[in-house]
């Protein structure tokens, strides 16, 4: 402890997580009274940013008033049932997360916490917020779900600055007129799961909102104001009571997904076949039948209609491929409709994909014959996943660099000859990369260093390598694909990856397995199969009982058995162990 409290008052920060504590040491509340033997107090630094989270802690002492400085503190996953009213005294105070404990009663000197903008307080036995809050006027991201919330006090109109707020799971029976209001600046707004009975009907004001979660409610009806809402990309309203939709819902041109299942619709508004959705779930309504209009929707990946008592679409339509389902809705138009409902332009694809990429992070742009990397990859900055495969890209463009934040990154069946190591060195975060069936000429010949954080890589079908690969540099592999690449040997430094689960070679020139394998401890899943080999080392064995799918078919085997290999993975590794000489 004393080593840990000395670099906190080095670095002003302070993580005491997942140490099965009961109590918040004394020393933490002194930090700066207990310099050490070689410490100067005058080189100490205040503590900023203290992590207790995920203990068994019950109390938190009013001591916590010493920690004037502190900046973000979290006691999330504990056992605490009220927090001291020091927590008031907190005015640096930014970031407060108190979720996952047994509070029922927030004090209401937290109102005296002025510079919160962050409070997480779900998972707790709160019945209401209390009415200070509405002192902290910066407060921007308010988290206080699965509660037993009723109601959100009057006084919450002065917190204008709420971008995001997730009240899902809790008691209330209506949303006030004077917070929609005052709350402009939402962005996104969760009150799934609770008793709502209807919307404000200002609802339209909040025109900033990208993601709205109403479901499970007993809302009736939709407020013909949703039309203002006009930066939604996101509307769930599923599990409520709706019977029909305003035709302003048609007004929310960048809706990207719309969730109205388990209502009771008895039609979808021709209005609203105007959205450029990519996803709507209609299941489990009271429709009998679907507007031609609907077909012209041809942004939509997915439309879900099981559950409705649908009498003039054949079964196997509506289970059936979306695509197929809007082609035959469109059949049914007149000449002159149908042919304004052509298929969508490339341009309308992407700027349909980007929109759903605001909230989810994730960016589709599969199979769209593409031979650039459109700049919507990398211009929001957020984005964690990118999906380009199936495309004719042949390189990847300098500006990628910028997109930090990606964690997946898929290029398969492209064009791409040419390894792109200056662009993956600038993406620290990535953990997913699948390059799999491009012409790539070589690997790097660094053994991976770029990126090596690598969790999963996928370089099967590119066969024209001069030398086999190293992957000496990537500690953290999870899962290697390395099917179709002409290998004629498992390549050594394979071996030395122990935390890999997953290992493909299939359809190699394999002739043999190294006796090495065995140090692959933590392998579940190796697939072998339609390779040139004629044996396997007893030394495999040892990797039951982990390896639990060991796929061998298409191989030239005469050491084991039919019988034996035929019984599966488990047979084979005791044969195998059975066979290692005696020690």
């Amino acid at each position: 402890m004393d080593r840990i409290l000395k670099a906190a008052r080095t670095s002003g920060s302070l993580n005491l997580s997942n140490r099965s504590l009961k109590d918040v040491p004394t020393e933490v509340y002194q930090c700066l009274e207990a310099t050490g033997e070689g410490e100067n107090w005058w080189e100490a630094v205040d503590l900023q940013k203290l992590i207790l989270a995920h203990n068994d802690i019950e109390v938190l002492r009013e001591d916590l008033k010493n920690l004037a400085c502190l900046v973000v503190l979290n006691v999330s996953h504990n056992k605490l049932s009220e927090l001291p009213a020091a927590i008031g005294e907190l005015t640096a105070m930014k970031s407060l997360d108190v979720s996952f404990n047994s509070i029922s009663e927030l004090p209401e000197q937290i109102g005296s916490a002025i510079s919160l903008v962050k409070l997480d307080c779900s998972s707790n036995r709160l019945k209401e917020l209390p009415e200070s809050l509405g002192r902290c006027l910066d407060l921007s991201d308010l988290k206080a779900s699965n509660n037993q919330i009723s109601s959100l006090s009057e006084d919450m109109v002065n917190c204008s600055k709420l971008s995001k707020l997730d009240v899902e799971g809790n008691k209330l029976t209506v949303l006030s007129e004077k917070h929609i209001a005052s709350w402009t600046m939402l962005t996104e707004f969760n009150a799934s799961k609770n008793m709502l009975g209807g919307l404000p009907p200002n609802i339209g004001s909040l025109s900033r909102l990208i993601r709205l979660d109403l479901h499970q409610n007993k809302i009736s009806s939709v407020p013909p104001s949703i039309g203002g809402c006009s930066s939604l990309v996101e509307f769930y309203m599923g599990m409520n009571s709706l019977s029909t939709l305003p035709a302003e819902i048609g007004d929310l041109s960048r809706l990207g997904t719309l969730d109205l299942r388990s209502n009771q619709l008895k039609e979808y508004p021709v209005g609203a076949c105007k959205l450029k959705l990519s996803y709507l779930d209609l299941s489990n309504n009271s429709l009998t039948g679907l507007h031609p209009d609907l077909g012209n929707m041809t942004t939509l990946r997915k439309l879900v209609l099981v559950g409705n008592p649908l009498r003039t679409l054949r079964s196997t339509l509506v289970n059936g491929p979306t695509a197929a389902l809007l082609k035959y809705l469109r059949s049914r138009l007149s000449n002159s409709e149908e042919t304004s409902a052509s298929t969508p332009t490339k341009e309308n694809v992407i700027a349909s994909a980007a929109r759903m990429s605001i909230s989810s992070k994730e960016l589709s742009l599969e199979g769209l014959n593409l031979s650039t990397v459109p700049s919507e990859v990398w211009e929001s900055g957020e984005i964690t996943k990118v999906n380009l495969s199936k495309n004719s890209i042949e390189e990847l463009p300098a500006q990628l660099s910028s997109s930090v934040s990606l964690q997946s990154l898929i290029l398969s069946r492209n064009k791409i000859k040419d390894w792109p190591g200056a662009i993956l060195k600038s993406l620290p975060n990535l953990v997913c990369l699948k390059l799999d069936n491009n012409p790539l000429k070589q690997f790097p010949l660094d053994g991976f260093q770029a990126v090596s954080g690598l969790q999963i890589l996928d370089l099967s079908g590119n066969a024209a390598f001069r030398e086999p690969p190293t992957f000496c540099h990537l500690p953290q592999l999870q899962e290697l694909y390395l099917s179709r690449i002409q290998l004629s040997e498992v390549p050594e430094d394979i071996l030395n990856l122990s935390n890999l689960l997953i290992l493909d070679l299939n359809q190699n020139s394999l002739q043999s397995v190294p006796k090495g394998i065995k140090n692959m401890t933590s392998l579940k899943h190796l697939d072998i199969s339609n390779n040139n080999i004629s044996s396997l080392p007893p030394e495999l064995g040892l990797l039951e009982p982990t390896l639990e799918v060991l796929r061998l078919d298409g191989n030239p085997l005469r050491s084991i058995r039919r019988p034996i290999l035929e019984r599966g993975t488990k047979a084979v590794l005791n044969y195998l162990k059975d066979r290692l000489p005696d020690q």
